[in-house]
């Protein structure tokens, strides 16, 4: 089985591109589905964000078309997609997948959205049935590798997020936000976070629209803002000196004919939208009319660069903590991975003792139940004594990752190299003359521990 992460992020594909394979929470289970059911998948995960969507599957084989799923799923063009992805394998993927929980790998180092987006899809994954031991292995063991960082390092400390990059954006633009009518599109986490930092910064009116009314107002109340219908949007966004739009709409809800409307209200004076959804809820040509200026998220990774530069310091020790989280998932996967050959060797000193105990049974005579419990006792606490120095040696190959170690135990033990590989279910059988007089085994044991 190979572990296999693709995808495209902030870093390597514009927003133009990325807001084509974007997937809604809506989708999310039915993509996740298609991804599940694509030949040689054994289990697999989809993280889609504003900033990246990446695939995480366990494969069966090392050619599993992935890309192709994206490009024919998304009906894109592979000549156009490929030289965006990103592909990794195994302890590539992992070292991949931890550092982005971590948000080690985000448009804003140390912003707190990321780990909980990773969580909602490893949740929709697994209610699809499309997570199983590995993976549910794999993500749990990133969640509390990315809880680390949070904790031990600086990386979260002042917690920032694209939205409140978002109103810093803005604050820059204006030099002050007191005084100015904010309209927040979209009700959501980000809506929120935004309307915050708002607060902070002093703003004025705040207007609130969401297609779920209920939302609007719930977040309208909390922040004395005021609702404003979402068939009401276009009516009432002349009223707003900067317009924070977050939605999850498949096409853009803002466009040049709604511009110049807006304009011609505000009598020209200018008007700014930052636009942080993916799908882009403000269509591009907007920017090309005087008097409105359209910042998008890839926009804000300027921002977020001096934010960069200030976690510098605890992004090196955040790298640090989490490179030794990877290490040590990896030691607990070949500990893992060698326990058919210490089955295999239990399994085969368990024949031996079995059998000896049968071959002096005859000259032992009949013993009393208490004699028999004493004598398996005896031969218990022996073979587990001798088995002890193989199976720590195993343990301690399998940890240090020393493959050719690891094969020299386990033909010294009489233990198969496919049991060692953890490819072997069932006992190995054993060669040569302990196969025919298992006293012999036994004592080549026990010569062997002395």
């Amino acid at each position: 089985m190979t572990l296999v992460l693709i995808g495209v992020n902030h870093k390597t594909a514009p927003i133009a591109l990325r807001e084509k394979i974007a997937i809604s929470r809506e989708d999310l289970p039915e993509t996740t589905r298609a991804l599940a059911a694509t030949p040689g998948v054994t289990e697999c995960m989809i993280v889609s964000t504003c900033n990246r969507v990446e695939l995480i599957a366990a494969v069966e084989g090392l050619e599993i078309p992935l890309h192709g799923f994206l490009a024919s799923y998304f009906g894109i063009d592979a000549m156009v997609l490929e030289p965006h992805l990103y592909e990794y394998r195994d302890r590539e993927a992992v070292s991949h997948l931890f550092r982005m929980a971590a948000s080690l790998d985000s448009m804003v180092v140390g912003e707190p959205q990321i780990l909980g987006q990773v969580k909602e899809a490893f949740a929709v994954a697994r209610a699809e049935g499309a997570v199983a031991g590995h993976l549910d292995h794999l993500l749990q063991s990133a969640f509390a590798a990315a809880k680390r960082a949070r904790s031990e390092t600086g990386i979260g400390s002042n917690s920032v997020s694209i939205a409140s990059v978002a109103v810093e954006m803005a604050r820059k633009i204006f030099g002050s936000l007191s005084g100015r009518t904010v309209f927040l599109v979209g009700a959501g986490k980000m809506s929120e976070i935004a309307a915050r930092h708002l607060v902070q910064q002093g703003a004025g009116a705040i207007l609130v629209s969401n297609r779920t009314q209920e939302r609007a107002r719930r977040m309208a109340e909390e922040f004395n803002g005021r609702v404003i219908p979402f068939a009401q949007l276009h009516d009432a966004a002349s009223e707003a000196d900067i317009v924070i739009s977050s939605t999850g709409a498949p096409h853009p809800i803002f466009r040049p004919e709604h511009g110049r409307a807006f304009l011609h209200a505000r009598r020209n004076r200018p008007m700014f939208f930052i636009d942080i959804a993916v799908p882009r809820d403000v269509d591009p040509e907007m920017n090309k009319l005087d008097g409105i200026f359209v910042y998008d998220i890839d926009d804000l990774q300027q921002v977020a660069a001096a934010h960069m530069e200030e976690r510098s310091r605890q992004a090196v020790d955040a790298e640090t903590l989490i490179a030794a989280e990877v290490e040590r998932f990896h030691q607990r996967q070949r500990t893992v991975n060698v326990a058919p050959a210490i089955v295999a060797l239990q399994r085969r000193a368990e024949e031996i003792r079995v059998a000896e105990i049968e071959r002096i049974h005859a000259r032992l005579g009949t013993l009393t139940a208490e004699q028999l419990a004493a004598v398996e006792a005896l031969t218990r606490g022996l073979v587990n004594k001798f088995l002890h120095p193989p199976m720590q040696a195993l343990k301690q190959a399998a940890r240090e990752g020393d493959s050719a170690r690891l094969e020299a135990v386990c033909e010294e033990w009489s233990v198969s190299t496919a049991a060692c590989n953890g490819t072997e279910a069932a006992a190995p059988a054993v060669k040569g003359p302990e196969a025919e007089q298992p006293e012999r085994g036994l004592r080549s044991v026990a010569e062997t521990r002395r």
